[in-house]
């Protein structure tokens, strides 16, 4: 299983949306229960794919990302009914590459 321990939330400020992503992933890992893994919220152009162990991305950033092996992509960002989803989904992922929601 993929070894989650930083999540990356991104944006094209790094202040707006990428910051209420960061407090709904907060909310959900509590709800969870998954313990020792923190999250944060940058701008795109402070991110690379050392940032952290999986990207949490709006579809509009995701051209810029693409090539990350561990992304998350929301059709909505602001749903935490999606980003439940798709966080259980990548914590249950056998292997290193998480490509959720990637068309």
């Amino acid at each position: 299983m993929a070894v989650i321990r930083k999540i990356m939330c991104c944006c094209g400020s790094g202040l707006g949306s990428s910051m209420m992503v960061q407090l709904n992933v907060n909310s959900i890992l509590k709800k969870l229960g998954k313990e020792g893994v923190t999250c944060e919220h940058t701008s795109l152009s402070e991110v690379n794919v050392n940032s952290a162990d999986l990207f949490v991305v709006g579809k509009d950033i995701y051209p810029q990302l693409k090539d990350y092996p561990r992304i998350i992509v929301l059709d909505k960002i602001m749903s935490k009914v999606e980003l439940e989803e798709k966080l259980k989904a990548a914590f249950e992922v056998e292997g290193d590459i998480i490509r959720i929601g990637v068309e």
